[in-house]
């Protein structure tokens, strides 16, 4: 293709293929777990047999100590639903002042009103671009970036372009995150790039990640909440590995309570979205209990 991302995508994906490939018995990105069909599935530990050969910026983070000591402060109080109410979203923003989170994540439309809201508080606003399908054009997503920050967000989350990804058309891709990454950067905010993990293949998770990783975002993220599937330990353990250990990885959707939290932590997670995040850290202290969130009923 020409573009500079094309020879480091294919020589990384090799890298990863062959390292899968020296395994006895397995071949490339033939499950290794039965239970949850993907490559090395079923817990971080088995993410060890990528032994990624001449990629010395892979790495893996996960510390198990870090949820006891301050897991609100892990989690974006989530509500992307398109019916939420304004007095959904205040909410919201009462419970992250009281619990702490990282951020409430909402719609742009809502970026303002929360900017407003959790003044003197220590939860930013996060919110989302491009979101949920990621089809829409890079300009279009530069644009939406630059005016929700000027609204007061703090985090941005994009969705990468997915069906460019498929098709193999890097320097699209490298060019829709960069569009947002750019901009944030200049605008001192954060910027995560949501891959959408379930609708894609290992070798396309971790091409993925590599375009992440020279777009020069702060996360990768595994999902919308809006597709088939959330976050898997697997992924975020596999997505640890490709960016290393000095870029975010955030899981979201399907995380329900504090144990599924906690896994994703283990597995390498730096950063959680969730609906239900009062449930999360009320588990901490109370055991697992059916909390009623300003965000449940939704899959993210």
């Amino acid at each position: 293709m020409g573009h500079p991302q094309q020879a480091l995508v294919e020589t990384v994906v090799r890298a990863v293929l062959a390292a899968l490939d020296a395994r006895p018995g397995a071949g490339a990105f033939e499950p290794a777990c039965a239970c949850h069909n993907v490559v090395d599935g079923c817990c971080p530990d088995r993410m060890s047999s990528f032994a990624l050969a001449g990629v010395d910026r892979f790495g893996l983070r996960a510390d198990p100590n870090v949820y006891p000591h301050g897991v609100a402060s892990l989690i974006d109080h989530t509500l992307l639903k398109p019916e939420a109410t304004l007095g959904d979203i205040d909410r919201l923003c009462g419970e992250a002042r009281q619990y702490g989170f990282a951020t409430v994540c909402v719609n742009p439309t809502w970026v303002h009103h929360c900017a407003h809201a959790l003044r003197g508080a220590t939860a930013r606003v996060c919110t989302v671009v491009g979101f949920p399908l990621g089809a829409t054009l890079p300009e279009v997503k530069a644009l939406e970036t630059k005016r929700v920050i000027e609204s007061g967000a703090s985090e941005v989350d994009m969705v990468l372009n997915i069906g460019a990804l498929k098709s193999n058309l890097y320097s699209l891709v490298h060019e829709d995150i960069e569009a947002v990454t750019s901009v944030c950067r200049r605008m001192g905010a954060i910027s995560k790039v949501i891959i959408e993990t379930a609708l894609l293949t290992d070798e396309e998770k971790v091409k993925a990640a590599v375009l992440v990783r020279t777009g020069d975002a702060d996360f990768i993220k595994t999902s919308t909440g809006f597709a088939s599937g959330g976050a898997t330990v697997a992924d975020v353990a596999l997505l640890r590995r490709v960016v290393g250990p000095d870029m975010g990885v955030k899981a979201a959707g399907g995380v329900r309570d504090l144990k599924s939290a906690k896994a994703m932590i283990d597995a390498g997670a730096d950063r959680i979205g969730a609906s239900v995040g009062v449930k999360i850290v009320r588990e901490l202290t109370t055991g697992p209990a059916p909390v009623e969130s300003a965000g449940d009923g939704s899959k993210y």
